[in-house]
């Protein structure tokens, strides 16, 4: 089964949401009518994933080019728009690398043709990028041992993306294949994410997964002969550095450990060559972390440090896995094969 995480109807501007947080137990379809609605929905993470973030960011600014179309003030507030939905996650390049782009064609006076543009980039993005995981995924087998037993943090799957995922790409890829893979999710604290979006998905596409908690990571790889690591990324630097989800670093520092493959999956969309290893982690609520379903689990007033995402140096990554192949995360190599194809 494939689920349609983001759909748009261009002749009604119409944006509709999977709203992940309410995940496994309901599969709600959410409304997008204004930018506010949007921020929260990125903010919540009622859509969420850098690559998804991107899409639906690129259509709310498509949304809001055609409503304001009519306004001599137009290139002024759609670039606010714009800066608006990139400030909602900094530490996902996605979403600043494809506004960026659109913005780029709010040049000149005639705003609807500009609107028209945009929308018209926003749809071919999200459909050609289908293409894109599916490549990602061919890539991801050329590497992983065919029925191995393959370990993720957080969801970088379908629900993540347009179709197929990053991480996951080779799980869906492989089965239309007949290749099995036995795959091992941790839960992802503090939201959950591979408890809640993962497995489910993984379930639903009758793909063999097992649930773990972050802390049984180690003995999971040791007592279940764990071949290889494989995660997403929310950023990528031109010396290598990934962000992701918090938990992948301790990952990375354990399969080396172990003495198995440490893979990044992303599109290219997700490199910052910009970038080095300095990267701005966001910092979310502490009640994310004393509280589980609005239950709390932790005395009231405590302290909490909760980043949302950790940065892996590139000694403890064997590859990076792209819609263009496998290769070396430095600087280098990423500059060769990444260079010039970042933006939209």
């Amino acid at each position: 089964m494939t689920v349609q995480n983001i759909r748009f109807e261009p002749s009604r501007d119409e944006l509709v949401i999977l709203d992940q947080t309410l995940l496994p137990h309901e599969e709600r379809y959410v409304t997008i009518a204004t930018l506010e609605q949007a921020e929260h929905a990125i903010e919540t993470l009622q859509v969420r994933g850098a690559p998804a973030i991107a899409y639906f960011g690129a259509f709310v600014l498509a949304k809001e080019a055609v409503r304001l179309q009519d306004d001599p003030d137009f290139t002024r507030r759609l670039d606010l728009v714009g800066r608006r939905l990139i400030a909602t996650r900094p530490t996902a390049v996605n979403l600043q690398n494809v506004i960026e782009s659109l913005l780029g064609l709010n040049v000149g006076v005639d705003f609807e043709r500009i609107a028209t543009d945009i929308k018209h980039r926003a749809i071919a993005l999200f459909e050609r990028d289908v293409d894109t995981y599916r490549a990602i995924g061919e890539h991801a087998l050329t590497v992983l041992p065919a029925g191995g037993n393959v370990l993720t943090i957080c969801n970088a799957g379908a629900i993540a993306t347009s179709r197929y995922g990053t991480a996951l790409a080779p799980f869906y890829v492989g089965k239309e294949r007949g290749i099995a893979f036995n795959v091992f999710a941790c839960e992802t604290r503090p939201l959950l994410q591979g408890a809640r979006l993962t497995v489910w998905e993984l379930d639903q596409a009758d793909i063999d997964v097992t649930l773990i908690t972050d802390n049984m990571a180690a003995w999971t790889i040791q007592a279940k002969g764990v071949d290889a690591i494989i995660v997403g990324a929310d950023r990528i630097t031109r010396t290598g550095h990934v962000a992701n989800k918090i938990g992948t670093l301790q990952l990375a520092v354990l399969a080396k450990h172990y003495g198995i493959p440490f893979y990044v999956a992303a599109p290219h969309s997700t490199f910052d060559l910009t970038a080095d290893d300095v990267i701005q982690i966001e910092e979310r609520s502490a009640l994310e972390v004393t509280h589980i379903g609005g239950q709390p689990t932790a005395p009231v007033g405590i302290t909490v440090f909760n980043p949302a995402f950790d940065v892996t140096p590139p000694e403890l990554i064997t590859g990076l896995i792209t819609e263009a192949g496998v290769f070396e995360p430095n600087e280098a190599v990423i500059t060769h094969h990444v260079g010039g194809t970042v933006h939209v």
